[in-house]
């Protein structure tokens, strides 16, 4: 049966001589594996592979069925044309740190249109924001979309609760035999966690030290609590890129 669907393509590869097979986080059928036949073809007018790069958002009508792993498309177009993102070295490299973050968070063929709402709008304002407004960006991505699957931290800090490590789901009272963040980050954590729009975020001042130190706790947090986190190929760029 035909649906439409917007998307965030996660990941492609190539398949035989001129198709693809791509992952996409959809807005109707959560993640979803499709193939997509002639799209790098020599003989055609226009490659249109590159629509299939990761990040890039598009609106598609597909053929859905529930027993397949792999689906088909039947038609795409982009849904937002990209204007800074993909040449822009430090937007780039963010958008494939947040890209590879939903490929190993998201379950598969599970909707969360509240999630992909997030996270188009993030894209976009990736895009549009000025570079030295996007820095905290990958650790905004990471909260948002803790909250949604239900990794985030539980408890508050307060000033008898201002601890935390990666086993736990809150904020301690004491801090742990093997404290992975100082109580200077923790402060900065609590700022992250309390902001709710871009503006927020903009407000928190950090260093490039202090914010790597916090997208490392952070990866290391949901490694453990999550099954498929595994190692970021992505991170090595990003702590380059943010340093």
């Amino acid at each position: 049966m035909l649906h439409k669907t917007n998307g965030i393509v996660l990941r492609s590869i190539k398949y035989g001589d001129s198709s693809l097979i791509t992952t996409i986080f959809t807005s109707v059928f959560g993640i979803q594996t499709y193939i997509v036949q002639g799209v790098r073809s020599s003989k055609a007018k226009q490659n249109r592979g590159g629509f299939f790069q990761p990040g890039m958002l598009l609106e598609l009508v597909v053929y859905q069925q529930p027993q397949k792993n792999l689906q088909r498309i039947r038609e795409f177009k982009a849904a937002y044309i990209y204007t800074e993102l993909q040449e822009d070295v430090v937007k780039n490299s963010i958008s494939l740190f947040s890209v590879e973050l939903l490929l190993r968070l998201l379950p598969e063929q599970a909707p969360l249109p509240a999630l992909y709402d997030q996270a188009y709008e993030y894209f976009v304002a990736l895009d549009t924001m000025s570079r030295h407004q996007v820095a905290n960006f990958p650790l905004f991505f990471i909260i948002q979309c803790s909250k949604v699957l239900g990794y985030d931290l539980k408890d508050i800090y307060t000033n008898e609760m201002q601890s935390v490590n990666t086993q736990e789901d809150g904020f301690l009272m004491y801090a742990s035999a093997m404290p992975f963040i100082n109580n200077e980050d923790t402060v900065i954590l609590n700022q992250l966690l309390l902001a709710d729009n871009y503006g927020a975020l903009e407000r928190i001042g950090m260093n490039a030290d202090i914010r790597l130190r916090l997208i490392d706790w952070f990866v290391a947090y949901l490694q453990q609590h999550t099954q498929h986190m595994g190692n970021l190929k992505s991170l090595s760029v990003l702590r380059a890129i943010l340093h």
